[in-house]
């Protein structure tokens, strides 16, 4: 009877005197794909981290760590950079914080060969190997060049090079670490499809680490749940979903699809936001000597309304021009054509005191809260910033009496307006971020992508919270994300949009019950569904 592939036994972390893995035991085999979840601070990363021996300094690890029947945890550093990209290869979440922005990402790939095997190491033999892998992820040619660098690809191109980092000596396990939370369901079906080939085609193990549950359920053979560092289920994919015990594991599967929302009627009334033919070009990235290239159109003739106390989804995968739509109807860029209205009054155009009273209508919530913060501030600090389009500022007592109300609005305590923001978890700094946008009682706020990296469980105590604020203050919503159950669950009426032009809108029920569009269906097709694996 041959080995596991990979053998975790009896493998622990600790830090100081606080045990954060606990005694986790697992296997992957050859050829087999492991999906590892938990919620934030179950200890999943920790455990992918302890595999490639990358833990911090102060962290203690025991218990035993095998490949191939190899013992790993006592090695040197020296034989684990060895391991490290040849034998074991990692992806982790956000491939911009992986990637040398200074070095193309055709270098940077070759790297990775020239570290790890003298025969290619000429510059000829590693750049071509860079290029097949980078072929091999679906990069090629003018939008995926070696020649490119990060920032100039997208989300879901850049984790492609991420992953062409980590498989470009065929490493005989790869952990990939939350690898499609920031992509949209398209490009996350393809870049899962691949890595599924990958592992049945070469014979590769694989630990797929992911807060939901979907996606393990679409892409695992079996898994593995994980809460406060231990294994408190596990089993085959297809089967132990639909066993599950441990109430933390019914707890994630509850909320991995959350329930649609039960879609309100809102008054006839003026709409608190309407964008009219809106148009946004850009100038081409190539021209031709001989002639002028014609320029980018990322929006494309958009129109939609949103009236007091309705929630509108807004959805399209990566490129679509969600996100250039959004900076218009914020007014943080100009439209070529169109014009955005604030309760009638045109805003595109509105500037000086105008635009300033205008504006505190209209609040945003972005994907990132911690990197819209500034990170010395406090949070009263952070939170009372908007108050300064008031025309009126507030007195400092007052303006700590409403930072404290809002704060406990949103589920925290006005204590909690005395720290900083790196002292919150991920939810919390989520929940700074909506109390931020709330203190100045707009009409209507635009959430982009704002729960899309957040776990299950914290997930839907965000929605809960959107859903009793907008009942209790009548708070119009535009939600924008590639996340299709979230929209579900939040949106009365849905936009869909594809290559800058809104291709099918309506209803929520009957968009996601009924899609007109092949673009809708298409989307909804590559949405990963528990109960499509458990039936």
């Amino acid at each position: 009877m041959t080995a596991p592939l990979l053998e975790l036994d009896c493998f622990g972390v600790a830090i100081g005197a606080q045990t954060l893995v606990h005694a986790v035991s697992l296997t992957v085999e050859a050829g087999e794909i492991l999906g590892l979840v938990g919620g934030s601070g179950s200890g999943k990363s920790l455990t992918a981290l302890g595999v490639m021996r990358l833990l911090p300094e102060a962290a203690r690890t025991h218990g035993a760590i095998r490949l191939n029947g190899r013992a790993l945890d006592g090695l040197s550093e020296r034989d684990m950079r060895k391991i490290r990209g040849h034998d074991i290869g990692m992806v982790f979440q956000e491939p911009m914080t992986a990637l040398n922005p200074l070095l193309r990402i055709g270098d940077q790939v070759a790297e990775t060969v020239r570290l790890h095997r003298t025969a290619a190491a000429s510059s000829i033999g590693a750049t071509e190997l860079a290029r097949r892998a980078l072929e091999a992820v679906g990069l090629g040619g003018e939008r995926g060049s070696p020649a490119k660098y990060p920032h100039e690809l997208s989300g879901g191109q850049r984790q492609r090079v991420a992953l062409a980092l980590a498989t470009v000596l065929e490493p005989k396990l790869l952990i990939a670490d939350e690898p499609t939370t920031a992509l949209d369901v398209r490009t996350q079906d393809a870049v899962l499809e691949l890595l599924r080939r990958w592992v049945r085609e070469r014979g590769m193990g694989m630990i797929l680490v992911s807060h939901d549950l979907a996606v393990i359920a679409e892409f695992t053979d079996r898994v593995a749940v994980m809460q406060a560092g231990r294994i408190v289920e596990s089993g085959a994919t297809a089967t132990a979903l639909r066993r599950l015990q441990h109430p933390y594991a019914r707890a994630l599967l509850d909320a991995a699809e959350p329930p649609p929302k039960r879609a309100r009627v809102p008054a006839a009334a003026v709409p608190v936001l309407e964008a009219r033919a809106l148009v946004r070009d850009y100038p081409a990235a190539r021209r031709s000597w001989w002639r002028a290239a014609p320029p980018f159109r990322a929006v494309d003739q958009v129109s939609l309304d949103i009236r007091p106390g309705e929630s509108v989804g807004l959805i399209g995968e990566s490129g679509s021009g969600k996100s250039t739509l959004l900076r218009l109807l914020l007014a943080l860029d100009r439209p070529q054509q169109g014009e955005v209205l604030l309760s009638g009054e045109n805003f595109t155009n509105a500037r000086g005191r105008a635009a300033r009273r205008l504006r505190r209508s209209l609040q945003a919530v972005f994907q990132d809260p911690y990197g819209s913060f500034d990170p010395q501030w406090t949070v009263e600090r952070l939170i009372a910033e908007p108050l300064r389009l008031a025309e009126v500022p507030p007195t400092p007592a007052e303006r700590r009496r409403r930072v404290a109300a809002v704060l406990e609005q949103v589920g925290l305590s006005a204590a909690d307006a005395r720290r900083h923001a790196h002292e919150f978890s991920g939810g919390q700094r989520q929940r700074i971020a909506i109390a931020r946008a709330l203190i100045i009682e707009p009409q209507v706020i635009a959430f982009d992508e704002a729960v899309s990296a957040l776990d299950v469980l914290v997930r839907a105590q965000i929605l809960d919270l959107l859903t009793d604020l907008s009942a209790r203050l009548d708070m119009a919503y535009l939600f924008i994300s590639h996340d299709i159950p979230v929209v579900r669950a939040i949106a009365d009426r849905v936009y869909v949009m594809q290559h800058g032009r809104i291709v099918e809108q309506g209803p929520a029920s009957a968009v996601f019950e009924s899609p007109q569009h092949p673009y809708t269906r298409a989307l909804l097709a590559a949405t990963p569904r528990i109960a499509a694996r458990q039936a």
